[in-house]
Formats: structure tokens, sequence, C-alpha cells
């Protein structure tokens, strides 16, 4: 007992004493330990079981506004990590964290932009476990962010979305194009979209984002038109904005969306099209042509600005043109 009394202070001041002074501690308190008994004591928190920790957290997070779909994730993650490391969560250190991401890749072969996720993950369940004062110090605060390599993402040219739109055989997949093109949404706050949800007066609508946050976003004159013709020309009585084509024309969920955009650039000779790309080519055509970025921002619904930089391309075209016109 006296053993595993002097092992669980020592962790508790891994990363606050160095090492010379935590080996000291260890000669001090096997020291004193000698003219005490020492006894097991449960305390209220000790009892926890693993499962009970990550329980609370998630429980935490979803009062946050995490949706269904990230609590999944976190949920996965950290029960991966439990399962690897074999440890009791408040004990687990710096090291036992390294040596799981290392082997995380390895095993995975993940890229560096889903090994910072995992990082982050850990990082915001021990931050927590940190604040609610289970443990002293957070054990991923020596983890630093895994740089990424940065890749040039593709865009859509003016002419690769004006071909997609020529080759949609359904009204409805070129009303779906023009929205995701003009509006820049992500595909999740697609699917979740109404009817009643789009304002055609004003051509905006009312998203919900990440973390359940509303935002408005705009749509151009045309998905206006397209839009109208779309819901002119249905039957259903379903309240979503877009459903599948077949009886009983349910909601198209992400899946669905994602299948009808491939196929239509299969048919138009176009590779990689996808709902996020369309985000990103009105992201890149909005800072191309003048936008201040902050607004930019508040049309993708970015918390940091970085983050929106990351989504767009700049037109080195442009900046040839800036350089001359500002510097000579």
């Amino acid at each position: 007992m006296k053993e595993k009394f002097v092992e669980d202070v020592k962790n508790q001041l891994l990363g606050i004493l160095s090492s010379k002074q935590i080996e000291k501690l260890e000669d001090v308190l096997y020291l004193s330990l000698k003219r005490y008994d020492v006894k097991h004591i449960g305390l209220p928190n000790e009892n926890k079981l693993p499962e009970q920790y990550l329980t609370m957290f998630l429980a935490a997070k979803r009062i946050e506004g995490c949706s269904d779909k990230t609590l999944n994730y976190y949920y996965s993650t950290l029960n991966q990590m439990r399962k690897s490391i074999k440890k009791d969560v408040l004990l687990i250190q710096t090291e036992d964290l390294r040596g799981h991401l290392a082997e995380y890749q390895a095993v995975n072969k993940v890229s560096k932009v889903t090994l910072d996720n995992v990082r982050r993950i850990l990082s915001s369940f021990y931050s927590w476990l940190e604040d609610e004062d289970y443990i002293l110090k957070s054990p991923v605060r020596r983890i630093h962010r895994v740089k990424e390599n940065q890749v040039v993402k593709e865009i859509l040219s003016d002419e690769a979305v004006e071909v997609l739109r020529d080759n949609c055989e359904e009204i409805r997949d070129l009303a779906m194009i023009d929205l995701l093109n003009s509006s820049g949404m992500r595909v999740g706050e697609l699917e979740k979209l109404n009817r009643l949800d789009i304002d055609f007066n004003n051509r905006e609508c009312v998203v919900k984002g990440k973390g359940n946050k509303e935002r408005k976003v705009y749509f151009d004159a045309k998905t206006k038109i397209h839009l109208l013709t779309y819901l002119k020309n249905r039957t259903d009585s379903n309240e979503a904005l877009f459903v599948s084509l077949r009886k009983p024309n349910e909601r198209l969920e992400i899946g669905g969306i994602q299948c009808s955009l491939r196929k239509i650039g299969n048919i138009a000779g176009i590779k990689k099209v996808y709902p996020h790309k369309f985000r990103r080519t009105m992201a890149t055509v909005a800072i191309d042509k003048g936008m201040p970025i902050e607004q930019v921002q508040q049309l993708l619904g970015h918390v940091k600005i970085d983050t929106t930089m990351h989504y767009a391309m700049v037109n080195q075209q442009n900046v040839k043109i800036s350089h001359r016109k500002y510097i000579g």
C-alpha cells in the first residue's frame, strides 16, 4: 500500500516537478512512511469506473451543444484509447498518450489531420477532468499539435459548375447544386432544411450549424427560380426541402446527397464532386472578388478565422496583380 501511495503522489506531480525533484520526493516519502501504517480509504470519486468518467464527459459535451455524430466520435476515440493503454484514466500519463498516438497512426495509417483530431479529443477529455478536479494536470498539455502538410485543395471552376448544372437530369439536383454553390452551407445543414425555412422574398434561410448554432445564409436569383420550380412540381407532403425521387419521398439524407452529386459528376466527366467542394469554392470565389474575410467567416459559420483561410484558396494571378498595384 505504501508503494501505491508513493506512485500516486509521483504521478500527480509529474510535469510539475523535475525528474531530480521527483526522485528526492520519493526518497523522502519512503523514509517518512516507515514510521506510519498506510491504509486505503475510498474517496467519492475514487470508486468511479473509467466508463463513468467518459459518460460524464459526454454528458457535459451534450449540454454544450455537440451533435450525436460528434459525441459518437468522441466516445469511440476515447474508448479506443482506454482499451489500448489499459490503465486507470486518472493515472494515464503523457508518455502513455504519446505511445497510443504513435501506435494509432502506425496501425490505421491515418493522415496527420486525423491524428491531430484524435489528439484534440484526448485534450478535451483531460482538460475536462482537470477542470472538474479529478486530476491535477492534463497529461495532454505537453503533446503539441500535429502539423499537417499544406495541400492545395481543389475547387470547382466556373466552367465545371456549369457543366454539372447542364448534366442534371432532375430539377431537384439542379436546385441542390445551385443552393450549395451560392450559399456555401454544409451538407448537414442542407439535409436538415425544411420548405418553410426558405425565405424566397429575401433569398435567405436560417440553417443550424455545428453545435446547433443558427445563422443566416443567402442564395442567388437562379437558385430561387430553380427551388420554386422544384417545389411546385412536387406532389408529396413531406416538410423536408429535398426528398428522394421515389415514393414515399423521404428526406434526402447526407448519403443520398453525396450519391446524387457523385452520379452527376460521373455523367459530366468531372472527378471528385462532393458537397464540401461547393462550400470551399464559394469561399474562394468570395475572397477572390474582394469580400472581407470576416464576412466570409460569418457566411461559413466558422468560429475561428484561421479555419476560413484553410477553406479558401487565393488565386495566384490576383496576388500578382495586387502586388503590382500596391507595391510596384
